[in-house]
């Protein structure tokens, strides 16, 4: 992923995660455009409900497996590493993951602002320890979410808190806007969310007023959303609706199931050209309508007391 990237403008959760509309700042980090066997969304609609009932991105700790961030502080505006270690249900160093999408660990850090955004992939070392160097990020306050798959189980996205140190000014979150520009590229959202119901968001992207039809396949896919819930920052990582069998473009629709109502940042990560850029947005999610009165509509018929 190109990681001075622009932010783009999105949003939702259930499948997309953070950014912002209207004018965020997005940095990106390269992953690997290789095509996955797996289906799109496998690893999001295979994995059951986590013990602690917390949505994905939340706690350190799900199903037994424990995310130990060794690297909590991080100066502002330069390259650093991270390095983190997953420990098994057993208490031991995790060491062995299944691959998904190319990889076996998805590394992706959000500003609580939603403003700034970066996916990388650490390497693992023979002892477990995974490393990388992350871009230069602003100061603030960050998530840190850690995606993988265990070797014969089902995905895990385990979250925590990673400090930028430097000078900070807080920022609000972007207002809510269906269209975010980056390097060039208007990259539009449609399609709306309610809570509690599946939809279907399609991402569209243009570049000088012309559709973008040869999208690269990227890490299995056309295309990677990531949304972020505003205030606890609840991740989802959903993946298009269909496999490519090449190039594409310029619309990838991607199913999303978003819990509640309220604010969302979405990141979409694409390739074109050979580069890696990612698009933020923010949008809002409705609340579902309340179910029909049937007792007022049967006294309304005759059929009451």
């Amino acid at each position: 992923m190109n990681p001075s990237a622009p932010a783009f403008r999105l949003a939702a959760y259930g499948v997309l995660l953070a950014a912002v509309l209207g004018g965020g700042a997005a940095v990106g980090a390269a992953l690997g455009p290789e095509p996955d066997e797996d289906p799109p969304g496998a690893h999001d609609e295979a994995a059951p409900p986590a013990d602690d009932g917390l949505p994905p991105g939340l706690s350190a700790s799900r199903d037994g497996y424990h995310l130990a961030l060794e690297t909590t502080v991080i100066p502002a505006d330069t390259p650093s590493e991270l390095a983190l270690v997953i420990h098994d249900p057993m208490g031991e160093v995790l060491t062995e993951y299944e691959v998904e999408h190319d990889k076996e660990l998805h590394l992706v850090i959000v500003s609580r602002d939603l403003r700034t955004y970066a996916h990388v992939h650490p390497e693992r070392d023979e002892h477990g320890t995974w490393r990388v160097m992350a871009p230069p990020l602003p100061a603030g306050p960050y998530r840190l979410y850690a995606d993988f798959v265990p070797a014969g189980s089902h995905g895990i996205t385990l979250g925590a808190e990673l400090g930028v140190a430097g000078e900070f000014t807080p920022r609000p979150i972007p207002a809510p806007s269906p269209v975010a520009t980056v390097d060039g590229y208007e990259v539009t959202l449609g399609g709306e969310l309610v809570a509690g119901r599946s939809a279907t968001l399609t991402v569209t992207v243009h570049r000088d007023g012309e559709p973008v039809t040869d999208l690269d396949p990227y890490l299995g896919a056309l295309g990677h959303l990531v949304a972020i819930r505003e205030g606890d920052l609840a991740y989802l990582h959903v993946h298009p609706l269909d496999d490519p069998d090449g190039p594409g473009g310029p619309d990838v629709s991607f199913r999303i199931d978003v819990p509640t109502s309220g604010t969302y940042g979405l990141f979409f990560d694409f390739s074109h050209g050979g580069e890696v850029r990612t698009a933020s947005v923010v949008t809002t999610a409705a609340a579902a309508a309340a179910p029909a009165d049937d007792t007022a509509a049967d006294t309304e018929h005759g059929h009451g007391d």
